[in-house]
């Protein structure tokens, strides 16, 4: 273990900001490395924060980030590790400059994202569309790593389509009554599985060369990134958000919790959700606050959604009545956005597929199937309330933003102009505009409900598959992809 104590040193040639406490370069046998991720860890803390190196390798931290201490150091570099593990001890006040030396990673596969092994496997971009489908699960790592034929393919691919969507591979959750694998792996399944075969270690050696994609530059490397380790493992947050008071709250994708957070205090609480379906998966998933204040979660597979009063500390249940429910009935969406204009709340059910809404004055729901008629496949997931409580949603399945009448129910389907882009989550403007992700098609979508117009964007980084979309106050739009570590943000 090398360790290295900072000093009130200043190396010539370097230029750091006055305050930074923790600063230095990144170089390798090649010369200075642009866009790699550095991140220091003290003794004993939950917290880690990291920097991004710039075009001349140099990187700092904000005093503000890191006080005295003793810090592990560790970098991400797709293809480079530290030459040997490092620590720095820092004292009050002191700032002086470490080179980080990088070398070749031993093992390349080890560090690829999702992203990153899409574009080494052979094939078409379109070849390689369903394994899309994979990464919600597990990684397209343990494929390219696996040994199976063909025909075993099509084994695992059939015992898969048993689990749910909201599965972790150490704890995986049984539907109690297994989907059709057509309907996850489509009408090509068998041409799949021997495309799978042809990717991973059946025939003994890796028929391909790995590639990494390019690291960031320029404005992309101005960032500082602070993660917080949760107490427990394994932990699935899936929708988190911040309110007013700085509190961070999560859903917990296949545990009956409300999570809570206080990154100024560090102090973890769990709330625990009533079970309505106690021989059903658990979990939920979208988490909305409502002009009230208060939270909302879509029930999953327990049916239906919850409130959380957060001045209570309480939770109020909403499941579908009996003769709603299915076996396959789950509640991912719920949108309380505009409840208060109406009293009534909308939320999806992909088990139909369409939506539900709810009177709040009576409790009674009503029903809306809008591919009923309509060859497939198609699906309800995001749905966003506008100013006056009409619904648009998201056919995750098919290629359209949809929207459902408030007053006269009423339902309109939008196609967007890209085919098949298979549009999934995102937010509700101030103007009444949807800024959504466009996933199958890699591009950003934004859909005027006003003027019924549509505009798109292609997110630069490859194979990014863009979950959701926000757009934040000073107007800038920011993504996320389910293939790659990247935050992607538009001016």
């Amino acid at each position: 273990m090398l360790t290295m104590r900072l000093l009130f040193l200043l190396a010539a040639g370097l230029a750091f900001p006055a305050f930074a406490q923790l600063a230095g370069r990144v170089v390798s046998p090649e010369g200075a490395l642009e866009g790699v991720v550095v991140s220091a860890r003290k003794a004993g803390s939950s917290v880690t924060v990291s920097v991004v190196s710039d075009a001349e390798g140099r990187f700092s931290f904000p005093a503000a980030k890191l006080e005295p201490g003793s810090y592990a150091l560790r970098i991400r570099a797709t293809g480079y590790e530290l030459e040997s593990p490092l620590t720095a001890e820092l004292a009050d006040g002191a700032s002086a400059p470490l080179e980080l030396r990088l070398r070749k990673a031993r093992d390349l596969s080890a560090q690829l994202t999702n992203a990153e092994w899409l574009a080494s496997f052979p094939g078409t971009p379109d070849q390689k569309k369903f394994l899309y489908g994979c990464v919600g699960c597990h990684t397209l790592e343990r494929i390219a790593k696996s040994t199976h034929d063909a025909a075993e393919f099509r084994q695992v691919m059939k015992r898969m389509a048993g689990y749910t969507n909201n599965s972790h591979v150490d704890r995986p959750q049984v539907r109690l009554r297994a989907r059709d694998p057509m309907r996850d792996f489509g009408p090509d399944a068998d041409k799949n599985a021997a495309y799978l075969a042809t990717v991973n270690q059946s025939s003994g050696a890796r028929p391909y060369a790995l590639q990494a994609l390019p690291r960031a530059k320029g404005r992309s490397t101005r960032v500082v990134i602070t993660e917080y380790e949760l107490p427990r493992k394994p932990l699935m947050p899936h929708d988190v958000i911040v309110d007013r008071d700085g509190i961070v709250w999560f859903s917990q994708f296949d545990e009956q919790f409300l999570g809570r957070f206080d990154p100024k205090t560090r102090k973890y609480t769990e709330f625990p959700i009533p079970v309505q379906r106690p021989d059903y998966p658990k979990g939920t998933l979208d988490l909305e606050v409502d002009p009230e204040g208060n939270l909302w979660l879509s029930h999953m597979f327990q049916s239906g959604i919850v409130k959380f009063d957060k001045k209570t500390q309480t939770f109020q249940a909403f499941p579908l009545p009996a003769d709603l429910v299915n076996e396959d009935s789950q509640q991912s969406m719920v949108g309380p956005q505009r409840w208060t204009v109406d009293r009534k709340l909308w939320l999806n059910d992909a088990g139909i597929p369409g939506m539900h809404r709810l009177d709040m004055a009576t409790g009674k729901f009503e029903t809306w199937k809008p591919y009923e008629s309509m060859k497939g496949p198609h699906s309800v997931y995001g749905i966003y309330a506008d100013s006056r409580n009409n619904i648009f949603f998201m056919d995750f399945g098919g290629e359209s933003v949809g929207r459902i009448d408030a007053k006269t129910g009423k339902l309109t389907l939008y196609p967007t102009p890209t085919p098949r882009s298979r549009p999934r989550r995102g937010r509700m403007d101030g103007e009444d505009r949807i800024w959504f992700a466009e996933w199958r098609a890699e591009k950003i979508g934004m859909f005027d409900t006003r003027t019924e117009t549509f505009r798109e964007w292609p997110v630069p980084t490859p194979y990014t598959a863009p979950y959701d979309v926000v757009r934040d106050r000073s107007g800038k739009v920011w993504t996320a992809g389910m293939n790659t570590d990247r935050v992607l943000r538009m001016d």
